[in-house]
């Protein structure tokens, strides 16, 4: 496996290790809908959220978080909404980004940015 691939793996489980320590319940990861795919879906309380998680292994080039464009965005909305749709949903929904700085296993640090975009609001 690619070492990006690699890392972008643990990024996840860190990510997940982190919800649930959190109370979330996970409810997916690595959701695919045509062309989208959605890291995690989890429930926080009676809120439905969708996580994308940026990792990587330095932050020369930005923050992880700032890899999170508007074309990322929308291909997330349209996952989420392909899925609410699936399971009949009609509550809060919110959408995440956890963001992971994976130099190695003891040297890490997420950082979760609840409501870190509006779909459809421009």
């Amino acid at each position: 496996m690619a070492q990006h691939n690699e890392t972008g793996r643990v990024g996840e489980e860190l990510a997940r290790r982190h919800l649930e320590s959190k109370g979330y319940r996970i409810l997916e990861a690595n959701w695919r809908y045509s062309r989208a795919e959605v890291d995690i879906i989890a429930m926080d309380g009676p809120i439905l959220v969708f996580v994308e998680v940026k990792t990587r292994a330095t932050d020369a080039f930005g923050r992880p978080e700032d890899f999170v464009n508007r074309k990322k965005e929308k291909l997330l909305a349209m996952a989420a909404a392909a899925y609410m749709d699936s399971i009949g949903h009609d509550w809060e929904v919110r959408f995440d980004v956890i963001s992971i700085l994976y130099r190695h296993e003891a040297d890490f640090e997420v950082q979760h940015l609840k409501d870190a975009f509006f779909p459809g609001l421009e």
